[in-house]
């Protein structure tokens, strides 16, 4: 059974026009030129439940264009998009009470006052019980580790601290679906590590369907099993994390540490070389081509090794790959 189906989706802006300049800009007060852009053309994909899906593209490639018309903020022009047996833009006041959604460079929780009295108010505009409430928000408090901050204006907490809050703004009515638009944005390396856990366990443990937008792909090696990847409006690419790395990730990183030693290493191996010092040499192997133990055998025998590692390419790396493959 599918949780999410969107088929075709279209969605186009108007944008003003105008040279720069004084006189431009005072025609402009009199006659507007204005250009067509395409931001979502023949959007189609599925999603079932429990997944995590992740939902990457470049800049303007359309990502939170398409969050917006799943969470019922933007109508499209065309094309059908049904997330629980709703269509968003039409059963609007039903349907969010099955979501959650948090957009990393916005906030649904007010400035100037505790976060807990945020969190009442959207009890009462969800209509959550307070058995319910008290169940998830101390719940969320606990996995979040809101406890010493959830008394604290919003305006004096950092940016870590108020996006864990937000997420849990998010989750308060224990949605079934979570839209995630740029969740880790500007967090620190502890914050996003936090931040990604909770994430993976609170799927997990409550079974909620996620999607994920972001330009971190640490995030998306993290927490998702599928990639759907978009650019220009278009969908290019949507298959799972593992036959991603199995067709554009036969490149690995060998770092091999050895005794000190001047000895010139085999001129077979010259092109494969990033770094060299007279302890350790890291080679970029491509396993299509070439065999990984045979290249430590060769250094093997020509000094004495102390420590060999050997990592996947980066998920940055193929990701940038994808974009080229697709010209986005």
């Amino acid at each position: 059974m599918l949780v999410i189906r969107v088929n075709g989706l279209a969605k186009s802006f108007k944008v003003a026009k105008r040279s720069s300049g004084l006189t431009e800009a005072l025609k402009a007060l009199f006659y507007r030129k204005h250009t067509i852009v395409q931001a979502l053309q023949d959007i189609s994909f599925s999603i079932e439940p429990g997944e995590i899906v992740g939902y990457i593209g470049p800049n303007g490639a359309g990502k939170s264009t398409t969050i917006k018309v799943m969470s019922g903020i933007l109508v499209p022009d065309q094309g059908t998009c049904e997330i629980m047996g709703f269509t968003p833009w039409k059963n609007r006041a039903n349907y969010v009470k099955n979501i959650g959604v948090v957009f990393g460079q916005r906030s649904q929780l007010w400035w100037d006052v505790p976060v807990i009295d945020s969190f009442e108010l959207l009890k009462d505009i969800y209509k959550v019980s307070y058995h319910d409430y008290q169940e998830n928000l101390t719940m969320l408090i606990d996995l979040l580790n809101l406890k010493d901050i959830i008394h604290t204006p919003v305006r004096q907490l950092s940016l870590g601290q108020r996006m864990r809050c937000e997420i849990a703004a998010s989750l308060i009515h224990n949605p079934k679906i979570l839209f995630l638009d740029e969740p880790t944005i500007g967090l620190d390396a502890v914050s996003k590590i936090a931040v990604r856990k909770f994430i993976q366990d609170y799927a997990k443990e409550k079974k909620v369907t996620v999607v994920l937008t972001t330009h971190d792909m640490s995030d998306i090696e993290a927490l998702a099993t599928r990639i759907i990847l978009i650019g220009k409006g278009q969908l290019f690419y949507d298959g799972s994390v593992t036959t991603l790395r199995e067709s554009y990730g036969s490149q690995k990183i060998l770092t091999i540490d050895y005794q000190k030693s001047n000895v010139e290493l085999d001129t077979s191996l010259q092109s494969l070389i990033l770094s060299k010092t007279e302890e350790r040499i890291i080679l970029r192997v491509d396993t299509k081509t070439a065999n990984v133990s045979k290249i430590i055998g060769q250094l093997s025998s020509q000094v004495e090794l102390i420590d060999v590692s050997i990592e996947a390419e980066p998920i940055e790396d193929i990701i940038i790959k994808l974009y080229k493959e697709y010209q986005i």
